[in-house]
């Protein structure tokens, strides 16, 4: 049974999280603005990113508008609920963040740069929460693939946060962690923001820019 009545802005333990399901998700062929596959095996020489910045809809198109990007896809990480459903993630009950997966040509485009548009997208220093989209599924997150992208990740936050500090923001709050599963949301989420034009996008960015230059620190 979910629990609608916890405090969704704090992450439940893993003990009480959803036990969820064996059964994955079924996804679409093809992405609706790229054409491209939405699922590996994806072609040789591509890499993955993933990362969580508020509500997933406008964040996936913040990544499919991107030089380089292969394709994108919006699902569920970072939390303990295997194969989670989309009311489950909203109640808190199963630790994932709303992350969107970016597969992008390192020959067209950088982990750095793709780090850049994610910081500039949103306000890392929300903590639980977008604007005015409360809850733990909200947080700022960077998944990282290996040693190299934590790295970055780091170095950038780090980079970032000076940025942000010198425009009046406080701490940044972005979660940096290894990348766990990612569970692929409904297919209803998949692109939503072009399957519905007019559709919500609660994604605010600062205003405040992060150098490219300043990502590579620590690589």
């Amino acid at each position: 049974m979910l629990d609608f009545w916890r405090d969704k802005t704090k992450m439940i333990d893993p003990a009480r999280a959803l036990p969820g399901r064996s059964q994955v998700m079924p996804v679409a062929a093809a992405h609706t603005v790229l054409g491209t596959p939405l699922e590996p095996p994806f072609p040789a020489g591509l890499e993955t990113a993933v990362v969580a910045l508020g509500c997933f809809w406008g964040a996936e198109r913040a990544f499919w508008t991107a030089p380089g990007v292969y394709t994108t896809a919006v699902g569920y990480a970072g939390g303990y609920t295997p194969n989670p459903t989309y009311e489950e993630v909203c109640s808190g009950s199963t630790g994932h963040a709303e992350a969107v997966l970016v597969v992008f040509d390192p020959a067209h485009t950088s982990y750095a740069e793709i780090l850049r548009r994610f910081w500039e997208s949103h306000d890392p220093t929300q903590g639980m929460r977008q604007g005015n989209d409360a809850g733990t599924q909200y947080r700022s997150a960077i998944y990282c693939a290996d040693d190299s992208q934590r790295r970055l990740a780091e170095a950038s936050r780090a980079a970032y946060g000076e940025q942000l500090r010198a425009a009046g923001y406080g701490p940044v709050t972005t979660e940096i962690a290894p990348a766990g599963p990612f569970y692929y949301a409904e297919d209803y989420h998949q692109q939503y923001l072009d399957k519905n034009p007019g559709g919500y996008c609660g994604l605010g960015g600062t205003g405040v820019s992060c150098p490219v230059g300043l990502v590579a620190v620590g690589e």
